[in-house]
């Protein structure tokens, strides 16, 4: 389980995430796993929530998308929903992906969804709810944080209420 939030501010998209990685519903076996990363000559950002291993191999797909359609990131994602829906072996991941590059912010989901978050705020995984409310209110209030410290907040809220999440947060943005 985990929290990644994501929340484009101020002419710049930014991504929050915590490190913690449970196994089952009463251990937690890492605490600083890195949950975000670059991809496609870092111009792409993304976050995963849900099982490790099916968030690389969706991370894979979306690299391969990427350099199909030339780094078109609202394409490639399209590309990606669809294969991931219609392939019964894809069809069994468990994993949730926000993607973003200077461009687009989309969350992509496991039902062959894109979808580009309608206040520029989305978020993911156990806390995601939590987080994105967080973050809503932070950029309709607030005075002087940047994209990056909203996100990073957001996610931090999110680690005091939800027990799958940490405070180990890593934050990235465009």
């Amino acid at each position: 389980m985990t929290t990644i939030c994501s929340v484009r501010y101020n002419n710049k998209t930014a991504i929050a995430g915590d490190g913690q990685v449970t196994l089952g519903e009463k251990v937690i076996a890492k605490a600083t796993a890195k949950k975000i990363r670059r991809i496609y000559h870092d111009q792409v950002v993304i976050g995963f929530a849900g099982g490790v291993a099916d968030a690389v191999s969706l991370q894979d797909m979306l690299e391969g998308k990427l350099e199909t359609y030339s780094g078109d990131l609202r394409r490639a994602a399209v590309e990606m929903a669809q294969s991931w829906r219609k392939d019964p072996t894809l069809a069994k991941l468990q994993a949730m992906v926000i993607a973003f590059n200077d461009k687009d912010l989309l969350l992509i989901s496991g039902n062959g969804e894109v979808l580009e978050p309608d206040e520029d705020v989305v978020a993911i995984g156990s806390g995601g709810n939590f987080a994105q409310a967080a973050a809503i209110a932070m950029t309709r209030h607030s005075n002087g944080m940047s994209a990056s410290e909203i996100a990073k907040e957001a996610v931090k809220i999110a680690s005091g209420i939800d027990v799958f999440t940490d405070d180990h947060i890593t934050t990235d943005e465009i």
